[in-house]
């Protein structure tokens, strides 16, 4: 690993909000010092190749909860658990979503997504997140959980307090990720001992009567279960919703390629979520001293593994600076890789899918409200706002 001057090319230079609105220049950048570069806090794997063997390699690189730390006390199950015990917890939870079970919620998410454009859609305009990308995979979420979307406020709240969290330093934020921490798990205690007295049909009453390898879960294991989903299910696709519109709203031709033909609307999700790739980072921790490409890696360190970057690699993918919307195949690691691909990319596929179709069927031409500067925040990519301007009226819903 190369320590030659790398401030204006690691993870850091993303403060830039000029650098977060275009992060594929930086991720060039990066890639260009080496397949891994200094960070502040540890080294940066950039290119596609050492991102993947990073992710296929967890005895060597451990996504345990010394890699993240969101303020709880429990392992969120199954990204934190290492094989082999790993596997137990995929052998339960990889049925539930299934390409199958949903594919199957087509129905309930395309009314979904067209009560959402209903509420709006006579205005000829909208903020796109606050509106459309906030509540749409929340309501979802929260229905397929079995978790009332009466109090979709207080998750979402909890949500940005251990994802986004407020405070003047890095003690203040800290404190304030681990007080919402410690709310999200004393929720979920009380619903399952709810649920125990009283089960329902949902996935929190089926936790409480599931096996693995014979035993039933501990409270804490599902409460590492509950945890996990709640933040991946309310940020995960909001994410990605609102950097694909971004986009589209930006290219016009693209958009138009969309409204035109859209059967090209599956590789276009998967095309988008490679370029822009909403979850940018996946953090690992090296179990011992190793080397990868030629650089070193010591028991402990930190490890960020750049997916973004790894995205948009010439080496791995030659046109990778063209965003072809047709696409395939197109094996992005968008949603990670290894053992600990993205539990929920099946959803998350679906979401996409029917939100693009339906959006663009009923508002089919929009633009970016005029004054608008988009400010993006990097790690979990998201806009703090997306003003979105349309014509007054679109097809039934």
């Amino acid at each position: 690993m190369t320590q030659a001057e790398q401030s204006d090319v690691d993870l850091d230079a993303f403060s830039n909000p000029d650098i977060a609105a275009d992060p594929q220049t930086q991720y060039r950048k990066m890639r260009a010092v080496g397949p891994v570069i200094s960070g502040t806090w540890g080294p940066q794997v950039v290119r596609r190749s050492t991102c993947e063997y990073v992710l296929q390699h967890p005895d060597e690189f451990s996504s345990g909860m010394e890699a993240v730390d969101l303020g709880q006390s429990v392992p969120l199950i199954p990204l934190q658990v290492d094989p082999p015990i790993h596997r137990k917890y995929r052998r339960l939870l990889d049925p539930i979503f299934a390409p199958r079970q949903m594919n199957a919620r087509e129905p309930d998410i395309t009314k979904m997504v067209n009560e959402r454009i209903d509420t709006f859609i006579d205005q000829g305009e909208c903020e796109f997140g606050a509106d459309f990308a906030i509540p749409l995979p929340s309501s979802v979420f929260l229905l397929l959980v079995g978790l009332p979307l009466s109090e979709l406020d207080m998750f979402l709240d909890m949500k940005d307090g251990i994802l986004r969290p407020a405070g003047a330093d890095l003690d203040g934020m800290k404190g304030t990720q681990e007080t919402a921490a410690q709310r999200v798990e004393s929720y979920f205690r009380g619903a399952i001992e709810e649920r125990r007295s009283k089960p329902q049909d949902d996935l929190l009453s089926m936790f409480i009567t599931a096996e693995v390898d014979g035993q039933r879960l501990t409270e804490d294991e599902m409460v590492g279960i509950c945890f996990l989903f709640l933040i991946a299910g309310l940020d995960t696709v909001t994410d990605s919703l609102e950097c694909m519109f971004a986009y589209l709203a930006q290219n016009p031709a693209q958009r138009q390629r969309i409204v035109d033909d859209p059967s090209i609307i599956p590789s276009a999700v998967e095309e988008l979520l490679r370029w822009e790739t909403p979850v940018t980072i996946v953090p690992r921790v090296t179990v011992r001293d190793i080397e990868v490409a030629g650089c070193p890696f010591h028991k402990g360190e930190n490890v960020a593994v750049v997916i973004g970057s790894a995205n948009t690699d010439e080496e791995g993918l030659p046109d990778a600076y063209t965003v072809d919307l047709t696409r395939n195949p197109n094996k992005h690691l968008a949603f990670g890789g290894g053992v600990h691909r993205c539990l929920g990319s099946h959803l998350a596929r679906t979401e996409l899918r029917i939100a693009l179709r339906e959006w663009h069927r009923r508002i089919p031409d929009y633009s970016i409200k005029p004054g608008t500067k988009l400010n993006y925040m990097f790690g979990l990519r998201q806009l703090d706002e997306l003003p979105l301007v349309f014509g007054a009226s679109g097809g039934a819903g």
